[in-house]
């Protein structure tokens, strides 16, 4: 198989996959290393494909689906992570990323993707793993997750239930 053809190859892959594919599958696929599957990425997103890196793979951008998008502010320690979660997955909503404000680098942010229990339970297990800092250690716990629902009823929900848990910052 050529470059090309294995390119061809991932994004007909991560085109019909629902969920994210880790380059461990994709280089199995294609009979190459990991690293060369890592370099393919690079090249078809300097291509102008919208491949967006989880923490469990590679995923094809998928066009804005109908539904609510917010931008809520959220503040917590290490251990209300998982409850913070919890309470936006439980309440129907999916947690696309999570945004700090660092006073050097501006703006700094990390896809997530969480829309389940499963999916914060795989989060929490690997952050633990790893043990690396988070995003939101960097601001005394402050920082942003764009959430999406699918209609106001649930994000007010969720604004709610993280209002009730004292997670949510609001302006007063």
């Amino acid at each position: 198989m050529t470059g090309i053809e294995r390119r061809q190859e991932i994004l007909r892959v991560l085109e019909e996959a629902a969920v994210a594919v880790n380059a461990a599958a994709l280089a199995e696929r294609c009979d190459v290393t990991r690293q060369i599957i890592v370099a393919d990425i690079a090249l078809l997103r300097a291509a102008g494909y919208a491949i967006r890196s989880e923490h469990r793979g590679y995923i094809m951008e998928r066009s804005a689906t109908s539904g609510v998008t917010e931008q809520l502010v959220c503040r917590h320690d290490k251990a209300g992570m998982q409850d913070e979660f919890y309470t936006i997955v439980d309440n129907g909503g999916k947690i696309l990323d999570v945004q700090v404000e660092h006073s050097i680098y501006g703006q700094l942010s990390g896809q997530l993707n969480i829309s389940s229990r499963f999916d914060a339970d795989e989060f929490m297990r690997r952050a633990s793993e790893v043990n690396s800092a988070l995003l939101s250690d960097l601001t005394d716990g402050v920082h942003i997750h764009t959430v999406q629902t699918p209609d106001e009823t649930v994000m007010e929900r969720i604004r709610t239930g993280l209002r009730a848990k004292g997670i949510l910052v609001e302006n007063d």
